[in-house]
């Protein structure tokens, strides 16, 4: 199983990735800047997504500090979503085989590490090593013959909050389905009860599940849900 390194000062891209990528099947180290990404180069990732913008250094010159000193032996994939064509280019020139723009559409960043694992001569493996933010990704179970519901059924009885039951909810969730369908399922409904229970409000949604906004409006498209049906944001 090839293990990735995501450096990216955002937690919110971070924890995303993270997600994303161990539901793929892979291994995933985290660092917040440049200093932490230098110490979880010492744990021999197979592939690195490097964020361009950091607060203390950026990522084109660590990539320039790596290709420097020998320590780019592995393939990176620079990230941005304010890079310019010449920061691009630039970050070609020193070693990086592809450069995602951000927001990152989920089969541009699947496509892009699995061409760069391919091309690279280095065979993916797990260390033994202790990796105290390594994520190892649960083995799907066998899915079941019965069928998935593609939306949460009407929730009836309610708290005093206003929200369903937690055993409502849970109820609605086929835990008999694949591990990423099953998510998917109860995250609908979390999104779905909080967006309800928050009058619609984007930011108070945002700050209760530790999201930023624009992470927060992927979320949910990625779930099918329109914000915009539901009703108009309340600021």
């Amino acid at each position: 199983m090839a293990v990735i390194l995501v450096v990216d000062d955002e937690i919110g891209i971070r924890e995303l990735l993270s997600e994303i990528l161990s539901d793929e099947g892979y291994g995933v180290l985290l660092a917040e800047n440049a200093s932490a990404a230098r110490s979880a180069m010492t744990q021999h990732p197979d592939l690195v997504l490097l964020d361009i913008w950091m607060p203390d250094n950026d990522g084109v010159s660590l990539l320039k500090e790596w290709n420097a000193t020998g320590q780019l032996n592995v393939p990176v994939i620079m990230m941005s979503g304010h890079a310019t064509l010449d920061t691009a280019v630039e970050a070609t020139k020193f070693g990086a085989v592809d450069f995602l723009e951000k927001p990152i559409a989920l089969s541009r960043l699947i496509s892009s590490v699995k061409e760069a694992l391919a091309k690279s001569p280095r065979e993916p493996k797990i260390g033994t090593a202790a990796r105290p933010q390594y994520n190892r990704a649960e083995p799907a179970p066998i899915r079941s013959q019965a069928p998935i519901p593609a939306a949460p059924a009407p929730l009836q009885s309610q708290d005093k909050s206003g929200s369903a039951s937690s055993s409502q909810l849970l109820d609605q969730v086929d835990f008999c389905a694949p591990l990423r369908e099953a998510r998917d399922q109860f995250e609908r409904i979390y999104f779905l009860n909080l967006l309800k229970r928050e009058n619609n409000s984007i930011t108070r949604v945002a700050s209760f599940a530790g999201l930023e906004r624009t992470h927060l409006y992927r979320k949910l498209k990625q779930l099918g849900i329109e914000v915009g049906k539901i009703g108009k944001a309340k600021e």
